[in-house]
């Protein structure tokens, strides 16, 4: 495909379904953003609206893979834009992608601290500042920028352990709840509520039934993405024409049965729905504290957040991968240098550094500037998901059309037919807009605006400069051009094979 194999192809099919699994972590977001539900239609956010969250994420997943069993390569969703179709929708899929993921890094290492925060923190005696709280975050993501820097057969054996250990926690964790439940009232996981307003702490501004149960589907749809690192990783992947897909398919499928199972214990277990919904974000540890021995909640606390440490570390090669496969084409400020793999240990170190240090920087930056009463950190992160699925979305609809033509008219191994694959296409752009609508919602209101403000400086971009400098990935000709440079770009990472 135009591009020298620079980085190491040491993952196997098990190691592509960890990473994006792991980043999905249903002991991530599942649990951070749990009051998303149980101060928002209660029960039934769970029993019905956790399967409609997975089944709106799952639809771009299946037609994602179809795309990355033709196309695997790093930072796939660039590829699949600017082949599928020119090289402005590829330089706008390249540039969502990349803002959603240094923001969703941020977003999710954040998420650890205060889980951290939450489960040791009153132990430890820390204190919630800024300062703590950067910190914290600068030296969670060095670890993760280290460990990615030193290679992916590292990277991957803690990704693959990490994928056992979220399946593990969950089934321990589902079981402890059920155990320490006082009944099993399971009509509650399909009693509608309207816990808006000062009902669930302010979780939702007050609003009708139906909306806040709408609003609650963002619990599931924000946690089961991430599976596009399944196709970033792909030139690390071995025989990836087959096992991406599988990969990015199974690690949705798995978190949306192993979350269900998860979350549907806790609601069974939580005493007094009400109550529950009035401890607004802080409803996981309040209703672990009152149901679950000490204990053996202290040890589900180490166990998650060591899930939650390596979600972030799977996130920063991911990103890592998206920043390195846009700078080797020229799209980036600085890409001679993000692009530069180790000969040692052959990851892209540059590139790996300044995606972590990005997402720091935007934490902190954003941290200490509000809009009305609402920190800019908060209105960003309401955009980052929009984003990322903006970014999986503009390949999809190039593909709707582009199928059997002279851009896409050869499949790879794993292949859904034109029928099912233009299905999955439809269900994605409708699905796209549903979380489009429910993304600017209030409180979210001004992701509407950060939204619009970026499709408007993209824009500029792009026809004041972009447009004249950049080039694209290869294509045709350009492949048979570049064989020399691709033999003196192997020949200098030691690449034998």
């Amino acid at each position: 495909m135009g591009y020298a194999q620079e980085l190491d192809r040491r993952m196997g099919t098990f190691s592509n379904f960890a990473i994006s699994f792991s980043i999905i972590c249903i002991l991530s977001g599942g649990i951070n953003s749990l009051a998303q539900a149980t101060a928002g239609a209660g029960g039934a956010a769970i029993g019905i609206g956790w399967p409609l969250g997975c089944l709106v994420s799952g639809v771009f997943a299946v037609a994602m893979a179809q795309i990355s069993s033709a196309y695997p390569t790093a930072g796939g969703l660039y590829h699949w834009g600017s082949i599928l179709g020119n090289r402005f929708t590829g330089w706008v899929t390249a540039w969502f992608n990349l803002l959603g993921l240094i923001t969703v890094l941020g977003a999710i290492n954040v998420g650890t601290y205060y889980f951290f925060f939450g489960a040791f923190g009153a132990m430890l005696g820390m204190e919630d500042t800024v300062a703590v709280r950067i910190g914290f975050l600068a030296v969670l993501t060095g670890v993760q920028a280290l460990i990615n820097h030193m290679g992916i057969g590292l990277t991957a054996k803690l990704t693959d352990f990490s994928g056992y250990l979220i399946l593990v926690t969950s089934v321990v964790l589902t079981a402890v709840c059920l155990l320490a439940a006082d009944s099993y009232d399971i009509g509650r996981l399909f009693t509608f509520a309207n816990y808006s307003g000062d009902a669930g702490a302010g979780v939702w501004p007050a609003t009708s039934g139906l909306w806040v149960f709408l609003l609650g589907l963002l619990l599931p749809i924000y946690t089961i993405t991430g599976y596009d690192a399944s196709a970033h990783t792909s030139e690390e992947t071995v025989n990836a024409a087959k096992s991406v897909p599988r990969g990015m398919v199974a690690s949705v499928l798995w978190s949306a049965v192993f979350g269900y199972l998860m979350l549907c214990s806790f609601v069974l277990m939580i005493p007094d729905m009400d109550a529950a919904a009035a401890q607004g974000w802080n409803v996981f540890f309040w209703a672990m504290d009152t149901q679950v021995n000490p204990n053996l909640k202290l040890a589900l606390y180490v166990a998650i957040f060591i899930s939650q440490f390596l979600c972030g570390l799977a996130t920063v090669t991911s990103v890592s991968r998206m920043i390195f496969a846009f700078s080797r084409d020229k799209g980036l400020p600085g890409s001679s240098l993000l692009a530069k793999v180790s000969p040692r240990f052959r990851t892209p170190v540059a590139a790996i550094w300044v995606g972590a240090t990005l997402a720091v920087l935007f934490v902190w930056g954003s941290s200490l500037v509000t809009i009305g009463e609402t920190p800019v950190y908060t209105i960003v992160v309401s955009c980052t998901v929009i984003f990322l699925f903006f970014s999986f979305v503009i390949p999809i609809t190039l593909g709707l059309f582009a199928w059997g033509t002279a851009k896409w008219d050869r499949m790879g191994p794993w292949n859904l037919g034109e029928a099912v694959f233009k299905l999955f296409a439809v269900l994605s752009i409708a699905a796209m807009v549903l979380i489009f609508v429910l993304g600017i919602q209030p409180p979210n209101q001004w992701a509407l605006y950060i939204t619009v403000g970026f499709l408007v400086l993209t824009g500029v971009v792009w026809f004041g400069l972009e447009n004249w400098r950049f080039k694209g990935p290869p294509i045709g000709d350009q492949v048979a051009a570049r064989q020399a440079e691709i033999a003196a770009a192997e020949r200098a990472v030691g690449e034998t094979g």
